[in-house]
């Protein structure tokens, strides 16, 4: 019998889901740059310079960049070391190549692979990131063991994703805001209102900071914490292999 999953709201089979999405990012990724600027008016950058800031990323480190997309934390690494070993992997075959034409420089490889199935070997990787992906992954508790698996004694998991405004005011004005006008953007600058809308019930749908501790902790991860931005809108989560 088919696992269920959540698609936005709607209730679907784990691979209904898994090609869903795919379909979703196949769908906006000649203007998935433009659209991030619009819809976070151009604050996605400060957060994931702020991100690749608590990664510190070091000129030795084996670094893993899963749901890469367009590139942009591969870039903003560059800013800082243009040599470090960095292993791109997206599912969607349309993203990859749009970071592949980004990404010109340096010392990266692109992997079209599935988080929840890796192909990389155990302790491989000193840091293991995921920006704005982990909540279209069908099965979370799969890609935290692959991530588990990669990366080698003393690792770092980095997370950064939507989560939950701590404050009512701010909550409030944030459900409203993505719940009418990200949809409405999609479909004036983007023709595709259903993507965006799936956008909004996506970021419904995830767990909690608290909630999503106690995942990556269940999964083995240490010192797990996490590192609200924006009063919560985003969120950065940490944990390490021992």
């Amino acid at each position: 019998m088919s696992k269920i999953s959540n698609f936005g709201y709607t209730k679907v089979t784990t691979k209904e889901k898994t090609k869903l999405v795919q379909k979703v990012f196949t769908d906006v990724a000649l203007n998935y740059d433009l659209m991030n600027d619009l819809m976070s008016f151009g604050a996605h950058r400060l957060w994931k310079s702020t991100f690749v800031d608590i990664v510190n990323p070091y000129y030795s480190d084996k670094i893993i960049d899963v749901g890469s997309g367009s590139g942009d934390l591969v870039l903003e690494i560059q800013k800082r070391y243009l040599n470090v070993k960095i292993d791109i992997v997206d599912l969607n075959k349309e993203m990859l190549e749009l970071g592949r034409r980004r990404i010109k420089k340096g010392n990266v490889s692109f992997y079209n692979q599935n988080a929840e199935n890796l192909s990389f070997a155990n302790n491989s990787y000193d840091k293991y990131l995921i920006s704005f992906c982990l909540r279209n992954i069908t099965n979370i508790e799969k890609s935290f063991k692959e991530a588990f698996r990669i990366l080698k004694p003393g690792g770092q998991y980095y997370c950064l994703e939507f989560s939950r405004p701590s404050s009512f005011f701010i909550s409030n004005i944030y459900s409203y805001y993505k719940s009418n006008l990200i949809p409405t953007f999609g479909k004036i600058f983007s023709n595709n209102r259903e993507a965006y809308n799936y956008l909004s019930e996506s970021i419904d749908m995830f767990p909690s900071q608290t909630d999503l501790k106690k995942r990556l902790t269940s999964a083995g991860f240490k010192s797990v914490k996490f590192i609200d931005l924006f009063d919560g809108i985003v969120s950065i989560h940490t944990g390490y292999k021992y």
